[in-house]
């Protein structure tokens, strides 16, 4: 007998409008719309699909990059602006949930930004809003560090729900701080290559397949399905970054593409998966699927030894100033449509 939610997730297999906020924010909500039309109420989104990741960190010295990082931060998104605040209007308006990567920027600092990813409920609400905690390798030169406070599990009307941004899902005791708070749907969000090596240098890291094994070994760990939503490098993309340098056309091409798919709670793929084209993938969900192999390992239940074991998680926002008079003069994000 079901007692636990059975639905539709749609994994968004997509490409930016390449560094462009408000035609990427149109695009996602055309996205969403079309998701919806399908029955989905989950709508999930790549790692930074808002405005573009900024692959060309990977590609060019940052001596190289000064205008690429002014036009990034110029097309990030404070999490209380106008972009952020259509996207929850659509998620209320269809009534779906959302996740979706951004990137971010600082009310502090005309500057800072940071790699985030924002679940937004089906009323509109904005339920998570996590930054990554360390940008990996390259995206350093991008992105400031983020902090604890999203690493939280949402007990949403299609379950319990929680999310990891790219290489974060290599880290066990993020992965572990999410399966003790009951995760039932794991996300994790990926760019649509992540390049290491030129052709000529031996070969690219290969991504993919560490994709595939971190999402696989979630899943079975926590006994919950996994979302795997990879971004789609789209012509326009791609000519953006050769006709910057037509020498690194080898690099980007040789570069494997991230794949989307989904998995069930014992590890396995379920489903097809999307790599060379651009689309929505989607998925039935059913989390009473959840429940049988929580009988073979249970690492946050009886297949745990909380008497060998510690884990303490420091939740708490990081800011640059605590106000000894407790107003905080800085705008902050919107909590709930419309507040």
């Amino acid at each position: 007998m079901s007692s636990l939610p059975i639905f539709t997730a749609a994994a968004c297999h997509a490409a930016p409008v390449f560094l462009d906020k408000a035609a990427t924010t149109d695009k996602a909500i055309a996205l969403i719309e079309e998701a919806a039309a399908h029955g989905a109420t989950l709508v999930v989104f790549p790692e930074s699909f808002i405005p573009a990741f900024p692959i060309w960190a990977a590609l060019w010295p940052p001596i190289d990059n000064h205008d690429l990082f002014e036009h990034m931060v110029e097309q990030s998104l404070y999490v209380d602006g106008p972009e952020v605040a259509a996207l929850q209007q659509t998620a209320a308006r269809l009534g779906v949930n959302v996740s979706i990567g951004i990137s971010e920027r600082s009310h502090a600092s005309v500057g800072c930004i940071w790699n985030a990813n924002l679940v937004i409920d089906d009323q509109g609400r904005l339920v998570n809003h996590h930054r990554k905690l360390v940008p990996t390798f390259y995206e350093k030169l991008i992105w400031a560090p983020g902090d604890g406070e999203g690493l939280k599990v949402n007990p949403l009307s299609i379950g319990r729900l929680g999310a990891l941004i790219c290489g974060e899902n290599t880290n066990p005791l993020a992965r572990y701080a999410l399966m003790a708070q009951g995760e039932q749907v794991h996300i994790s969000a990926w760019p649509a290559l992540w390049p290491t090596r030129r052709p000529s240098a031996g070969g690219n890291f290969d991504n993919l397949a560490a994709n595939r094994i971190r999402a696989s070994a979630h899943s079975f760990e926590a006994k919950a399905f996994g979302i795997v939503c990879a971004g789609y490098m789209d012509a326009p993309m791609r000519d953006f970054l050769v006709e910057r340098d037509p020498a690194i056309a080898a690099v980007v091409d040789d570069t494997s593409r991230a794949e989307s798919f989904f998995v069930d709670p014992t590890g396995r793929q379920l489903g097809p998966a999307l790599s060379r084209e651009e689309g929505i993938l989607y998925a039935e969900l059913d989390l009473n699927r959840c429940i049988e192999p929580k009988q073979f390992h249970d690492v946050t239940g009886y297949y745990q030894r909380y008497d060998v074991f510690s884990l303490s998680v420091e939740r708490r926002r990081q800011r640059p100033v605590a106000w000894v008079d407790g107003e905080e003069p800085l705008a902050q994000p919107r909590d709930i449509l419309n507040s």
